[in-house]
């Protein structure tokens, strides 16, 4: 086993769907943008730095966006624009390295360890890899430079927006002993509570519970916080890293029972069924249905047919089946429901189907 340490950057744009849409209308530019559809079921997607000052988030409600920006400019979201300037984000860190990640359309891992190019350091790596983002974007991106993923990660947003952060091993006591115990990915709102219950508010409080306690509370999670509260992240980069699942899932306009979904099963299938054929080369054999309850309950059910779906129709058949499974009492009303494909392999593997359904 190599002893050297990896060097890691994580490259996170900044503001990246709300600062697309700013370069492209200069009439947003130093304004409050909320990207997002008007709504009482909307979610904001993505806000500028201008919008962030009052509040506003993603993931938030529209309806509570408008409230605590009433001057912000609701945008609806180009999602076939931001994967095109994600695409030519992709194309410049593949400059630097093979060993790119994507984890979304704004943020990717970069092991560059041995980095393309003479650069020097991994620090003047990102450096330049956030300079070409810059001349030919015309967007910003922030960096994270550390020994691994874990590190990088909570790097980048130290110096956000524009900015970058070097977590060296040497430092990584230091770095993390006082940090917030809710800056550690995977620690939300629930798992913080939990944890400022136990004492524990710094990576620092952590460090005080044996790594049996924390299994015995929290399970696998446990054993996985010990590590994190060690700096101890193991996991490589891994380049083209095929998706698990394509899904489409919406938020509905008011909460609905079982038997008025079809139309948005069908909808939804759809999309997902063109988001496969556009994103994927392989064969999906499952069809998985999401519901959320009108109490935040998610339910899945999955199905994995003898021959895989061939159409958008036969995943939509399959979903509506799956549906038809769910028995949560008669009065069970759900507030979002979406449909996925999973399951995939690789066309060689199949032999060619049709009139499946």
């Amino acid at each position: 086993m190599n002893d050297a340490p990896r060097k890691i950057v994580h490259v996170d744009m900044d503001a990246f769907y709300a600062s697309v849409e700013q370069r492209d209308d200069p009439a947003l530019r130093g304004k409050p943008v909320v990207v997002a559809r008007r709504g009482l079921r909307s979610v904001v997607t993505a806000a500028s730095y201008e919008a962030r000052v009052f509040g506003v988030r993603s993931a938030m409600p529209a309806v509570r966006a408008e409230r605590l920006c009433p001057d912000a400019i609701f945008v609806a979201p180009d999602f076939a624009r931001y994967k095109a300037v994600s695409q030519q984000i992709r194309a410049i860190f593949l400059r630097y390295t093979d060993l790119v990640e994507p984890l979304s359309l704004d943020e990717a891992y970069l092991d560059v360890t041995n980095v393309r190019g003479g650069l020097p350091s991994a620090t003047a790596t990102a450096e330049a890899v956030r300079a070409a983002i810059r001349d030919e974007t015309g967007l910003t991106a922030s960096a994270g430079i550390a020994p691994n993923k874990f590190l990088a990660k909570v790097a980048s947003d130290w110096r956000k927006p524009n900015g970058q952060f070097v977590v060296t091993p040497r430092r990584v006591d230091a770095f993390l002993i006082p940090l917030d115990i809710g800056k550690v990915p995977g620690v939300g709102k629930v798992m913080k509570a939990k944890l400022h219950a136990m004492g524990v508010t710094t990576v620092g409080d952590l460090r005080g519970f044996e790594a049996a306690v924390l299994v015995a509370r929290f399970g696998r999670w446990g054993q996985r916080l010990h590590e994190l509260a060690y700096g101890i992240d193991e996991r490589p980069v891994q380049p083209r890293r095929a998706a698990s699942q394509v899904s489409a899932e919406d938020t509905l306009r008011e909460d609905l029972p079982l038997a008025e979904l079809t139309e948005h099963i069908q909808r939804l299938a759809e999309k997902t069924w063109a988001n496969h054929r556009c994103k994927q080369s392989r064969v999906a054999r499952t069809v998985v249905l999401k519901l959320k309850t009108s109490d935040f309950r998610t339910l899945t059910r999955s199905f994995t047919p003898q021959a895989p779906p061939d159409s958008a129709a036969a995943v939509a058949a399959i979903a509506c089946a799956l549906r038809d499974r769910v028995n949560d009492g008669a009065g069970a009303r759900y507030r979002l429901v979406g449909v996925g494909l999973s399951g995939f392999v690789d066309a060689a593997e199949q032999p060619l189907q049709s009139n499946l359904l």
